[in-house]
């Protein structure tokens, strides 16, 4: 990262630096702190974390890193960036998503609700963090939910869709024909409701595959060619 910092420096622009890091750090063991101070250090001019983690915790590992700056004296020569994903992941290991069971084909169930950005959107903003968006699993809705948050922060802009007419929080649910989903248009409604993955046999939490493996191990070379059915089967042997 420090490398790609300094020769990112070298076209005179500014620089945007983030990990796929959650609060443990990362996979050598090097601290949320220390990251974020080194590549502050090198030359970033924001730092910050994105991918692999779901947004509370991306916000907890922003969190620890804006500690670090702020121990360093660091904190007021950057700006901070959170760009999670918009799955839940409180089972992920140091990894993250990549190492549960459902990756990628499966991770539906895990999406995160508008209301869920509602909340990381305020959280991020309050933290100090003034880049936030999204990366994996993130919806053209999950931004207009970011969006609308924080309206009164970004001086009142918004989008047509978000407009009095399109309200979110339930405009449209006003003329609904069901009295019981007009009822719901309003948004203390929407931000108490535990929603159900309809899924009955479905398990709370997952366990991670935690291969122990790392960037840099030869089991993580990028394949020029597909694996054989031969190969799979020894994958499948050694994961079992």
């Amino acid at each position: 990262m420090e490398w790609a910092i300094e020769v990112c420096k070298e076209t005179g622009l500014p620089v945007a630096a983030s990990m796929c890091i959650g609060p443990e750090g990362d996979l050598h063991g090097v601290s949320n702190e220390v990251c974020a101070v080194r590549m502050a250090k090198a030359g970033a001019n924001v730092v910050g974390v994105n991918c692999h983690f779901d947004p509370m915790m991306s916000l907890d590992a922003l969190k620890l890193m804006k500690n670090g700056l702020e121990e360093a004296g660091l904190l007021d020569s950057v700006h901070l960036m959170c760009q999670p994903l918009a799955y839940k992941t409180p089972d992920a290991g140091r990894q993250g998503f990549i190492d549960l069971p459902e990756f990628p084909f499966g991770l539906e169930p895990r999406i995160c609700t508008r209301w869920d950005m509602h909340e990381y959107a305020r959280e991020a903003w309050k933290l100090g963090c003034r880049y936030i968006g999204g990366c994996c699993g993130f919806e053209a809705y999950h931004i207009r939910a970011v969006c609308e948050e924080l309206v009164a922060e970004r001086g009142g802009r918004l989008g047509e869709s978000s407009t009095e007419k399109h309200d979110m929080w339930g405009a449209g649910l006003k003329i609904h024909t069901k009295p019981w989903v007009r009822a719901r248009a309003h948004r203390d409604y929407w931000e108490k409701l535990n929603p159900s993955t309809g899924r009955p046999f479905s398990a709370a939490l997952s366990k991670p595959d935690a291969w122990g493996v790392t960037k840099g191990d030869d089991i993580l070379k990028q394949q020029t060619e597909a694996t054989t059915d031969a190969d799979i089967a020894k994958l499948r042997k050694a994961q079992a």
